[in-house]
C-alpha cells in the first residue's frame, strides 16, 4: 500500500497538520495503554467488597482471598488497619484514605494529557489555519489583477484542514478523559461508602479494634 496520497494530504496542511497527527498517535497509545491498565487492574470485574463487608459486619476477619478491584483492595486496607494494634480508629481511617488515594491515582493515569491535548490540538489547527489563509492571500496579493479565485478557494480548503483535524483529535480525547474522571468519580464514590460502613461498624463494635492485643 502507497503512503504517497497520505504524505501528499499531510504536506498540504503544513506542520501544524503533522503536530495533530503525532497528537492523534499519542491520544490512541494513551487510550490503549489505561485500557490494559485498568483491565488488569481489575476495573471491570465483579467486586467481592460487599461480600467482605457483610462477613466483616458480623464479627469476621479480613477476608484471606485477594482482592480482585480497586474498591476490594481499599475494604481490605480499611478491615487490616482496624486490626493493627498501634492504629487508633482514627489512624486505621486515614491509613484507608492513603490507600484509597493511590488507587484512585492510578484510575486516574493519564487524565491530564488527554486534556492537554484536547485543549492543544483545536489551538494547533487554529494555528495552522491563520497561517495557511495568510499564505493563500499573500499568493492572491502577488497575482495581482490576473488572480484567479481557485487559486484562493484551494488555498483556503487547505488552509482549513487543520481545523477539521485539531477537533478530529481533541473530540476523542475529550470524551476519553471525561470516561476516565467518570470511572474514577465512581470508585471514589464506592471506596468511600465501603471504608465508611467499614469503619462505622467497628466503631459500634469496640471489640473488633484492636482484635489482635
Amino acid at each position: 500500500m502507497s503512503l504517497a496520497p497520505l504524505i501528499d494530504f499531510m504536506a498540504r496542511g503544513g506542520p501544524a497538520l503533522w503536530v495533530i497527527a503525532a497528537l492523534s498517535v499519542l491520544t490512541l497509545a494513551l487510550f490503549l495503554w489505561r485500557l490494559t491498565e485498568l483491565a488488569q487492574g481489575g476495573a471491570w470485574r465483579k467486586p467481592l467488597a460487599e461480600t467482605w463487608i457483610a462477613e466483616w459486619s458480623k464479627g469476621g476477619t479480613p477476608p484471606a482471598s485477594p482482592a480482585r478491584t480497586p474498591l476490594d483492595r481499599v475494604a481490605k486496607a480499611a478491615m487490616r488497619a482496624l486490626l493493627v494494634p498501634e492504629f487508633s480508629a482514627e489512624a486505621a481511617e486515614k491509613e484507608t484514605t492513603r490507600i484509597a488515594k493511590a488507587e484512585l491515582a492510578i484510575l486516574r493515569r493519564g487524565l491530564r494529557p488527554l486534556e492537554l491535548i484536547a485543549a492543544t490540538a483545536p489551538l494547533v489547527g487554529l494555528l495552522g489555519t491563520v497561517l495557511g489563509m495568510i499564505g493563500a492571500f499573500q499568493a492572491l496579493q502577488e497575482s495581482g489583477s490576473g488572480a484567479d479565485p481557485s487559486v484562493l478557494a484551494g488555498g483556503i480548503w487547505e488552509a482549513l484542514l487543520t481545523t477539521a483535524a485539531g477537533m478530529a483529535v481533541a473530540i476523542p480525547a475529550s470524551a476519553l478523559a471525561s470516561w476516565i474522571e467518570g470511572l474514577a468519580e465512581r470508585e471514589q464514590a464506592r471506596m468511600e461508602d465501603a471504608a465508611t460502613r467499614i469503619l462505622t461498624r467497628a466503631a459500634a463494635r469496640p471489640a473488633l479494634l484492636h482484635a489482635a492485643e
